[in-house]
């Protein structure tokens, strides 16, 4: 079977455990993944029941980030849900409940303590502040790590049709604040904090400073979008029918079932 992004970042954190940019990389793949989780029994009136182990005194729910993983662990047909990381930590977590990701049937299996699932948790809750402030100067951005670059690209990957695409640029700010600005361009209506949200993880997961990014949204027409063309490093998001359809219960991360 294919590696998938989950085994290629499982293999660099633990090719350097010493290097905390690549333990972030490997949560951040984990909240952002859609995986399947074994069920106890069918769901029902969008309830689930974990199938759960014990494993010295701590529980694990089992789950796989591959559908086939997940039959060729049972080895028959089994009920499953399926849940982006995400949400899949916004329901361990609190409960003493780890996770058991591929267990037996590829190279990224491992345990993660519940312990683990609430600090995923409580990362992803640290979403950006609103602020108002005024820009006198935009201007190419430079010697920005390539983590963070690297980040942004994969985070505004996954917010398909969310907006047209988006620009960084290096900016000044009235009493001559420096720092950068991630500028979406044409975004949706209504998708503003999804949007901020991406970004503000593609910094905290990248392990640069809290605070290095601001964000802003224009409209194609603006007069200040066409001086992001000139100076800006372009993210193009895709487009909407490139997104994968949900396959299972939960697979909506704003209506994730719930824990019997």
């Amino acid at each position: 079977m294919t590696e998938t992004d989950l085994d290629q970042a499982h293999a660099r954190m633990n090719a350097a455990p010493d290097d905390d940019a690549a333990r972030l990389q490997f949560y951040e793949r984990l909240a952002d993944t859609e995986l399947f989780m074994l069920l106890g029994t069918e769901p029902s009136d969008d309830q689930i029941e974990p199938e759960l182990f014990e494993v010295q005194g701590t529980q694990f729910a089992l789950v796989f980030d591959r559908e086939e993983r997940l039959t060729e662990f049972t080895g028959r047909a089994s009920p499953y849900a399926g849940l982006p990381g995400r949400a899949l930590a916004g329901m361990m977590a609190g409960r003493g409940i780890g996770l058991a990701l591929n267990l037996q049937v590829a190279p990224s299996a491992m345990l993660i303590p519940a312990e683990g699932i609430d600090w995923l948790f409580e990362m992803l809750q640290q979403g950006p502040e609103a602020a108002e402030a005024h820009l006198t100067e935009i201007s190419q951005p430079k010697g920005l790590p390539e983590a963070m670059i690297s980040g942004l690209d994969r985070k505004l990957a996954i917010a398909a049709g969310l907006a047209e695409h988006a620009y960084l640029v290096a900016a000044t700010y009235a009493g001559d604040g420096k720092g950068h600005v991630l500028a979406f361009v044409g975004a949706k209506e209504g998708a503003e904090t999804a949007l901020a949200n991406a970004a503000s993880e593609a910094l905290q997961f990248s392990g640069v400073a809290a605070g290095a990014m601001d964000v802003l949204f224009v409209k194609s027409d603006d007069p200040l979008t066409a001086r992001l063309e000139k100076v800006g490093l372009r993210f193009d998001l895709p487009d909407i029918a490139t997104r994968a359809a949900p396959i299972a219960l939960g697979s909506d991360p704003d209506k994730p079932p719930r824990l019997r």
